[in-house]
């Protein structure tokens, strides 16, 4: 079974986060693997003991990226490649990756693809979706439970605050959720070995691809952190006093009703 997993690095949203004229200050974030993703690594590494074949796993990004690459190595996966567009001029968007990635995945034989349902950093969710459409293949978004028996698949998937369960057929994409799996660290022998398995750096060239192929169709125009959080208020009286003052602080400060 060919497997790919789509990958993504990102800063890591559990540690302290700064912006600076609205982008982030990357000197002093700490970059991982999108958290979704890993979901989708192990998964991957799961189907190909269960079935055999190979993991590869794909990013867009930079050569800072190789550092996250060689952890899904370590982690299990056979494979890695890095789609570097540090020397693309304009800013890249979820778009253009969603392109690149197409473009890179064609050519490939593949039997399964898979993803985070989102990036920690931004939650869009678009690019594994754009992927499946740009291949033409079946895709599923957050999936909680993964079967494959040949070509068919049985699939459990969240939504909204229910299971849905769902056959369908490879090729296929899907896009993982917390809970279908727990994703497992990389070992001292997994480590030591990632030093030796493959990771292969192309460019838009290696893609037939040029800058205005996948010129971004979107702009960020500002980023910023949330207000921090208010002091809180204690109401008093008894408790018609207290609903008739919180509606009116509804109204008057938070403005909600």
């Amino acid at each position: 079974m060919n497997i790919f997993v789509i990958m993504k690095r990102t800063f890591d949203t559990e540690e302290k986060i700064v912006i600076t004229d609205g982008k982030i200050d990357e000197d002093g974030a700490e970059f991982i693997i999108n958290p979704y993703d890993e979901y989708a690594l192990e998964e991957a590494i799961v189907l190909r003991d269960e079935h055999g074949g190979e993991v590869t796993v794909v990013t867009v990004g930079d050569e800072e990226a190789e550092k996250q690459l060689r952890t899904a190595l370590a982690m299990g996966a056979d494979k890695a490649v890095l789609i570097d567009v540090e020397d693309v001029d304009e800013d890249i968007d979820h778009y253009t990756i969603g392109e690149i990635l197409t473009a890179y995945l064609k050519d490939q034989e593949y039997d399964i693809i898979l993803g985070g349902n989102v990036a920690v950093d931004d939650g869009a969710g678009q690019v594994a979706p754009r992927v499946a459409e740009g291949l033409g293949i079946n895709q599923l978004t957050t999936i909680t439970k993964l079967e494959v028996n040949g070509t068919s698949v049985s699939i459990e998937r969240d939504v909204e605050g229910d299971v849905e369960i769902v056959e369908t057929s490879l090729p296929l994409l899907v896009t993982c959720q917390q809970g279908l799996n727990e994703p497992r660290y990389p070992s001292l022998p997994g480590i030591m070995k990632a030093k030796k398995k493959p990771l292969e750096t192309l460019d838009l060239d290696d893609l037939d691809l040029e800058e205005e192929d996948v010129a971004a169709k979107t702009s960020t125009i500002d980023r910023f952190l949330p207000p921090e959080k208010g002091a809180g208020k204690v109401l008093e009286g008894d408790t018609d006093d207290q609903v008739r003052e919180l509606v009116e602080l509804l109204k008057s400060e938070a403005k909600v009703i």
